[in-house]
């Protein structure tokens, strides 16, 4: 660490209590109250260093008095610092260093320690020892902290903000490069042409994250904002944020590892209020690039926020961000818990999960306004791309509504609201679409049939898989009219196999009596043909079977429901009659 000696007398104070007394032996005629300190000294070293002090002691002193008292209550720094002016002004020994020197310079500046009250004056020592201090990265680091004791002081100097681009400058230029080397490189013996240094040489982009962390937000914000100026990496600019905010917010590390659970033990936790504003500001800064941050700890990031109560803009921010890289999300991330205390809200926050779909779908259905992303021409890189994206979030959203349809306090509305919100081309298959309605059908056996129809307009039929439509041409729970369109597509689909299969069987058999061959082989061939050809015809047999077997059951059902109709309305007109 830089170090420079000034002085060249040995200790001539004594302290007693709360009072600093001269051990010259002449008694004192000018005492300094700072606080509850005071500083019993003499007239003369003052004012042959002190434009302020030649001031006010000329202004106190008078023939009746030959001791005046003079407060230097708001000098920066305090009685601390004001105890070395003192025996810088009495040439004593003193040493300044990267910790002391900017509340020094801010004193000196204060007492207006200028050359022309005295050659190589404290203004011009402390100046052209920051030089030296601006030199490495260790001696600005710990410069720029202390500047927080004097911060008033250091800002209208430009001490903050010299030391602010020092740090940049250096941050951005590497490691070694900053004079770090001869710092905190760690040294190395070579024994036998092995190196036998226990840690590797830092040289990644992070080496400055832990450091800056240290300092107080108002701090952390210029300088990361300073870096950033000057061409630094945004995922490295957002790995820095995301340390500060765990170090400082204790529900951000709920997940973190044990070794950083210690790490954080050492800062004191702050205060909601202060955490709620270190958060909110933290937020803001956030690069705005996709992709900067893991989907998984931006959704972190949305969960704080709502314990934490911020304001609507940073809740609005980090939904805004969370949906830009949804695709990207798993199902255990976006079940986000409901923070109301209402005991007739959901268990999962739907409404949150609804804008971060909603902002999804607006980024992009943008350029399919013109014409669907399944129409893709060669050529097109976007296109592949969004539908991949689309198919993705999809399959997120079905997932979402199976999790929590089984939820009884799920209304109706939202769940079709959120379902709609995707559509219909973004789903190869509807087996998750059905599935979550099957099972809020479970969980909410009330539903009339015109709100089960209307759930299940929300899937298409058509694109049931076969065991999807095995199990809704079975589901009690299903309207009627819905059973029936499955069956009516699950036939008209195997019927449209079954003549594709006798096409292409056609076809090969024609290419093979064309093609020349031994008549044994050619007859091998076709009783091979004639097997796998009786096999699947048998399959397809017992499925149609089946099929046409339960549309007969579900018309026998239809008739004995009409009939039943009609026959309590002629019993009921039959009375009527009567009673005329």
């Amino acid at each position: 660490m830089a170090c420079m000696k000034l002085g060249t007398k040995a200790e001539a104070f004594r302290r007693e209590g709360h009072t600093w007394q001269c051990t010259s032996g002449l008694p004192s005629d000018a005492t300094i109250e700072i606080g509850e300190m005071s500083f019993h000294l003499h007239k003369f070293p003052l004012i042959t260093r002190s434009g302020l002090m030649t001031k006010l002691i000329g202004d106190l002193s008078n023939e009746d008095e030959h001791v005046c008292v003079v407060h230097l209550d708001e000098i920066p720094g305090g009685s601390k610092t004001f105890e070395l002016i003192a025996r810088f002004c009495y040439d004593v020994k003193i040493e300044v260093t990267a910790h002391n020197v900017i509340s020094l310079r801010c004193a000196a500046e204060y007492l207006q320690m200028t050359d022309d009250y005295g050659e190589e004056n404290l203004i011009t020592l402390t100046e052209s020892f920051l030089i030296e201090v601006f030199a490495t990265w260790a001696d600005t680091m710990k410069a720029l902290e202390s500047c927080e004791e004097v911060l008033c002081d250091a800002e209208e100097l430009f001490l903050v903000t010299r030391c602010i681009d020092s740090l940049a400058t250096k941050a951005c230029m590497g490691f070694n490069a900053a004079g770090n080397n001869q710092d905190t490189a760690p040294t190395s013996i070579v024994w036998n042409g092995i190196s036998t240094s226990s840690k590797p040489e830092t040289t990644h982009d992070d080496w400055w994250h832990r450091d800056v962390s240290f300092l107080g937000l108002h701090l952390y914000k210029q300088v990361i904002r300073a870096i950033a100026s000057r061409g630094m990496k945004p995922e490295t600019i957002a790995r820095s944020l995301v340390g500060y905010v765990k170090r400082y917010i204790p529900l951000m590390n709920r997940q973190s590892s044990f070794n950083d659970a210690n790490h954080c033990k050492t800062v004191s936790c702050p205060s909601e209020a202060d955490q709620r504003y270190l958060f909110e500001e933290i937020i803001e800064l956030l690069p705005h690039q996709k992709g900067i941050i893991a989907t998984k700890f931006l959704i972190r990031f949305l969960r704080t926020a709502m314990i934490l109560h911020v304001s609507p803009s940073c809740r609005e921010n980090l939904e805004k961000r969370v949906g830009a890289q949804l695709d990207s999300a798993v199902l255990d991330d976006i079940l986000i818990p409901n923070q109301g205390f209402n005991t007739v809200e959901t268990l999962y926050d739907i409404d949150c999960f609804q804008r971060i779909l909603d902002y999804f779908m607006s980024m992009d259905q943008a350029p399919s306004t013109l014409c669907s992303p399944c129409i893709v021409e060669e050529g097109s890189e976007g296109g592949p791309q969004s539908l991949a994206s689309m198919t993705s979030v999809a399959n997120l959203v079905d997932a979402f509504l199976a999790d929590v349809a089984a939820d009884v306090n799920m209304k109706l509305s939202k769940f079709q609201s959120v379902c709609a919100s995707v559509p219909d081309y973004a789903r190869p298959l509807s087996d998750g679409v059905y599935r979550a309605i099957d099972i809020y059908f479970k969980a909410h056996p009330w539903l009339c049939d015109n709100e089960r129809e209307q759930m299940c307009r929300l899937m298409n039929v058509q694109k049931l898989s076969l065991d999807a439509s095995t199990h809704a041409a079975r589901n009690e729970r299903l309207p009627l009219r819905v059973i029936v369109q499955v069956l009516f597509f699950e036939q008209l689909r195997l019927r449209t196999s079954i003549a594709g299969w006798f096409y292409v069987s056609e076809n090969l058999e024609n290419t093979k009596n064309e093609s020349g061959g031994g008549e044994v082989v050619r007859s091998q061939e076709k009783e091979r043909e004639r097997g796998s050809r009786m096999t699947g015809m048998g399959e397809m047999r017992d499925r149609v079977l089946d099929l046409e077997r339960d549309c007969e059951t579900i018309k026998y059902e239809i008739r004995k429901m009409v009939k039943k109709t009609k026959r309590n309305w002629n019993f009921f007109c039959k009375r009527k009659t009567k009673k005329i």
